[in-house]
């Protein structure tokens, strides 16, 4: 059974930074994709950004090009999010996701972006 665990969210002023860890119990490159999305108060969850296995290939939501890096460290099985120049609109809870044959998801971290 895959597990994936999220630390590093908390409450940060607006232009701060923040970086998120998703540690996987199997190997980062056993998955296909693995990704951050995040959840905001009545909104739908939405993707962040993503990483492929296969060549590292990165994606990112509009609104977090430039702010946000996604990177990953294989030895200790972890995906991160550097997130800089935060908005109080970056407030959600974000999710770690894992795609091989089906989604693997984490339990989410809060992030809280004040004005």
């Amino acid at each position: 059974q895959v597990q994936l665990v999220e630390s590093g969210g908390g409450l940060v002023q607006a232009g701060g930074s923040l970086t998120l860890s998703c540690a996987a119990s199997a190997s980062i490159f056993s998955f296909d994709v693995m990704g951050w999305y995040r959840q905001a108060p009545g909104k739908q969850r939405e993707l962040v950004a993503t990483i492929r296995s296969d060549g590292g290939s990165k994606k990112y939501a509009d609104s977090v090009k430039g702010r946000f890096t996604i990177a990953r460290d294989s030895a200790k099985n972890t995906v991160y999010l550097q997130m800089n120049s935060l908005k109080p609109e970056d407030t959600a809870v974000y999710y770690c996701k894992a795609l091989r044959y089906r989604e693997y998801w984490g339990q989410g971290t809060q992030v809280t972006v004040s004005s």
